[in-house]
């Protein structure tokens, strides 16, 4: 790896680009299930979530962490859904994926550790109680999101679940994500001053 390297892989994709490569994927499950059916939706699911992850990498030549997990995740699911005719496995990945990231946030509160702070230390930097709270929450998100999950597959449609995939857990998580701002501002370090000054 180039010693210049670290500059380029710090550069930011635009939020409005970034937004529509993790909501991009899941808008093409829904438009071609409700046109095609389960199985096609499973199959363009799987090659949009591949082309988001490569867009991703070619602009930032690294790749997200949780989209990465979630994006294996869809084609192991998706692949077992398609081989096997059977749609259970797509729609048990987001409960299977969420409480992935639940326990494994959990698990690093309980060792003493603050598994977000890697991951978005970059985008803002927290003293440790901030991180705590704010790991702790999205840990309870993930829980929900997959009992959410559990609840509408189980109980409503194929295109009912679909759908409030896309209209229900992305406004939902955004929604989430905004309200941790009084968090984040509250546990927020002050910006060290240039040495020069």
């Amino acid at each position: 790896m180039a010693t210049s390297a670290p500059t380029a892989h710090k550069s930011k994709i635009n939020p409005l680009l970034r937004l529509v490569l993790e909501a991009g994927p899941l808008g093409v499950f829904f438009f071609c299930n409700s046109r095609f059916g389960i199985f096609t939706a499973t199959g363009a699911f799987m090659a949009a979530t591949v082309a988001a992850l490569a867009v991703n990498w070619a602009l930032e030549r690294r790749l997200p962490v949780m989209p990465l997990v979630s994006g294996v995740f869809v084609l192991v699911f998706g692949g077992l859904t398609l081989y096997l005719e059977d749609e259970l496995f797509i729609k048990l990945k987001p409960t299977i994926v969420n409480s992935l990231f639940a326990v494994i946030l959990l698990g690093g509160l309980a060792t003493g550790r603050s598994l977000l702070k890697p991951l978005f230390g970059a985008a803002f930097q927290l003293d440790e109680t901030g991180w705590r709270s704010l790991t702790f929450r999205w840990a309870l998100l993930f829980i929900v999101l997959a009992i959410v999950n559990e609840v509408v597959w189980r109980n409503f449609s194929t295109e009912t679940w679909a759908a409030f995939k896309v209209f229900g857990i992305m406004p939902l998580t955004i929604i989430f994500t905004i309200a941790q701002m009084p968090l984040i501002l509250r546990h927020q370090l002050p910006e060290e001053k240039d040495a020069r000054d």
